[in-house]
């Protein structure tokens, strides 16, 4: 008959952190960052208008987004006409219009601001 011997386990140490352990010190630490940097920019929050805001938004939008949008329609319509796609006519047409739109919106904003003050 066979024998298998079995080596003796050494106790384990109870002292060892778990990997949770440490975690949920890291989480209670960011939660404590994010709740300061919050609690300092209320008083921004508390100045800052309605109005204010949507006026950056719009000047983000109109001076910088929808040109870009424009710029790009017009580079995708180009490639589509030199790739001899056949409805290329209409993609320059629509791109042109587009990049009217997008860098008239400024002069289009302001006219309809005119109109309603």
């Amino acid at each position: 008959m066979n024998t298998i011997l079995i080596p003796e386990s050494k106790p384990i140490s109870t002292n060892v952190r778990s990997p949770t352990a440490s975690t949920s010190k890291l989480v209670r630490w960011l939660l404590g960052i994010a709740g300061i940097a919050v609690a300092m920019s209320l008083p921004l929050v508390a100045v800052a208008s309605v109005e204010g805001s949507l006026i950056a938004v719009q000047a983000k939008l109109v001076g910088t987004i929808l040109p870009l949008a424009a710029i790009c329609g017009l580079v995708v319509a180009g490639f589509s006409f030199v790739a001899g796609h056949p409805q290329a006519r209409s993609h320059l047409t629509l791109a042109i219009m587009g990049a009217v739109i997008g860098f008239g919106a400024e002069s289009i904003v302001a006219l309809i601001r005119s109109l309603i003050q």
